[in-house]
């Protein structure tokens, strides 16, 4: 990391007497081959889902407001709505890293007298409401993007944490009449197409005679995986606002192609799935053990005295470099500049002594061979030696 990105500072803790305190958590998740995350919506698809599958993947869940709820502990969790909707063993998990609004940091956690900036793993932010489409995601951004929506909220706190590819599962982003509106609206010669917004079918419905007290004397439509019913105006201004999200991340696209971010949905009939990548958990989870590996596959037998070394199959070999024209010592004990022609330290002390300048010697410049001999191996060994990067002789 560089020290221009390490200074940058998105999150931070609160006290209870209003005193900030930064935490250095940017890129702590990002990986060689880029870091992958399930992110967890609270869609009644998600009790479909494969579980047990979903808890054995090596990759690490997130769940945004009450998703997942007695089905998996999550890995990291957040919310943009009040925090008295929420759960108290969430807030006091010390197992689970969460993620709020600094706006939250006074509120009370639900069932105790402690506020929320106690909690422990509770990491704050300062939302961004200005945010624009064209830079949705950025490395440059000290804050998180404020689209009143969890969801993209998580997906900025998973960018910034260095994710790069997100799994959507139990996000249908819609909610859809059920089946006895469906077949009663039917009778009444109202025809239910499944891209259309449920604001629109009540507004059809109505349009034939159809009020909305007579649709709610039948079967609700199924809005979450776990036990929480809206009323019918509430649950409509929910999937107008969930398809106006689906919207905000098909116009973010090219930002998150530019920031390098994924995302793929694992969510069957979601209105995701007109822009982005579909898999199903399966195919997911498949390709989050071939660039991890399966812990539970993985031996330990052997693993403390086998002393060969564990590299895979290679073409070639490998030797660890500087990069050209890198200084040798760390940048804060960089020596200042030296303008041409100008004296050197040394010989502005003494003024008698001639500056001593050792010539630089560019690795480019020095003869390559395929297999090193003996003497020049140990002499590149002592000399990569000398850098605070440790190196061995095998690998």
């Amino acid at each position: 990391m560089s020290e221009q990105s390490a200074s940058k500072t998105t999150f931070f803790r609160c006290t209870t007497d209003k005193q900030k305190r930064n935490v250095l958590l940017r890129d702590s998740f990002a990986g060689p081959a880029g870091s992958s995350c399930w992110l967890i919506g609270g869609g009644p698809s998600l009790k479909e889902a494969d579980i047990e599958l979903l808890k054995q993947s090596p990759a690490p869940k997130m769940s945004i407001n009450l998703a997942g709820t007695d089905l998996i502990r999550p890995t990291f969790w957040t919310s943009y709505d009040p925090t008295q909707r929420f759960m108290r063993s969430v807030y006091l998990d010390a197992g689970i890293m969460k993620f709020v609004n600094r706006r939250r940091a006074t509120d009370i956690v639900p069932e105790t007298t402690y506020k929320v900036c106690e909690c422990p793993g509770l990491y704050f932010f300062d939302g961004d409401r200005q945010r624009g489409f064209h830079d949705f995601l950025s490395p440059n951004h000290q804050t998180i993007v404020d689209w009143n929506d969890s969801m993209v909220q998580a997906i900025d706190i998973l960018y910034q944490l260095g994710f790069r590819t997100i799994y959507f599962l139990g996000c249908e982003m819609q909610i859809s009449p059920s089946k006895e509106m469906i077949d009663y609206a039917r009778k009444r010669n109202v025809d239910y197409q499944p891209e259309k917004l449920l604001g629109d079918f009540i507004r059809e419905c109505e349009a034939k005679g159809i009020r909305q007290s007579e649709l709610c004397e039948l079967q609700w439509p199924q809005q979450y995986h776990f036990e929480q019913r809206k009323p019918l105006e509430a649950a409509v201004a929910t999937d107008f606002h969930y398809f106006r999200v689906a919207q905000f991340l098909r116009l973010s696209r090219c930002a998150m192609s530019q920031a390098g971010m994924k995302l793929v949905s694992v969510t069957a009939q979601s209105r995701l799935n007109d822009f982005f990548e579909v898999q199903s958990q399966e195919e997911a989870s498949r390709q989050i053990l071939q660039q991890v590996g399966d812990p539970c596959s993985e031996q330990t037998a052997g693993r403390y005295t086998d002393k060969n070394n564990r590299l895979p199959k290679l073409c070639g070999i490998m030797r660890d470099f500087q990069p050209l024209h890198w200084s040798q010592k760390p940048s804060v004990d960089k020596q200042p500049e030296q303008n041409i022609g100008e004296p050197c330290v040394a010989q502005k002390a003494n003024p008698d002594k001639p500056c001593e300048q050792k010539p630089y010697v560019d690795d480019a410049d020095l003869p390559l061979h395929p297999v090193p001999a003996k003497e020049e191996w140990d002499q590149e060994l002592e000399r990569m030696k000398k850098s605070p990067v440790p190196i061995e002789e095998l690998g």
